[in-house]
């Protein structure tokens, strides 16, 4: 996507940031990583396992919406390259319509380049997505989630989408697993145009 047209911005919705470096990583996981790899961070610590992957994306590009289970070390990141991060903080005080302009208004001011939306399920509240990998309580509601993939749409501009971390196993009853899988489908549809009207 970013060597097709290195102007896509990209609107990361997830409860965590996964920008951690090899460095700053906490726990090893390499999963909590993608994002510094694709930017090029630190890039001498990567495993050589890692050394194909391009370094594309510019810090000014992408902007986070629903953080809320930061590492220290992707806070540090996310200051020292001055990357537009909106936690669950900024929903609560401004709105998740605000959140959306601002998010925009830092990565694609004129509204004129492609949009990339990679929205991890664990984004919403647990409540509404319960199979799921990685649950931090204080989510997004599920009406907020689906209104950042009807906002992303309504750009008009959406040229790729991701929705990750649904996970069927993970879910302790069959209801668990039909509210998420359900909510990841309508995320799908409302980022390619389904309105409630």
């Amino acid at each position: 996507m970013l060597a097709h047209n290195p102007d896509t911005c990209i609107l990361w919705v997830d409860a965590h940031a996964d920008i951690n470096t090899p460095k700053t990583t906490d726990l090893g996981n390499l999963h909590g990583c993608p994002l510094s790899f694709v930017m090029g961070l630190d890039s001498d610590s990567y495993p050589k396992e890692f050394s194909w992957v391009p370094q594309l994306l510019k810090a000014n590009k992408i902007a986070y919406i629903g953080l809320r289970d930061v590492d220290e070390g992707e806070k540090r990141i996310l200051k020292e390259n001055n990357i537009a991060a909106f936690s669950m903080y900024h929903v609560d005080k401004y709105g998740i319509g605000k959140v959306i302009d601002m998010a925009l208004d830092k990565i694609n001011p004129n509204r004129d380049c492609p949009i990339h939306l990679s929205y991890d399920v664990d984004a919403i509240d647990p409540s509404f997505v319960p199979a799921t990998g990685t649950r931090v309580e204080g989510g997004l509601t599920l009406r907020e989630g689906l209104f950042v993939a009807e906002a992303v749409a309504e750009t008009g501009l959406l040229s790729s989408l991701d929705i990750v971390e649904t996970n069927p196993l993970l879910g302790e009853n069959d209801n668990h697993v039909l509210d998420t899988v359900s909510a990841a489908c309508a995320i799908g549809r409302c980022a390619l145009g389904q309105t409630l009207l």
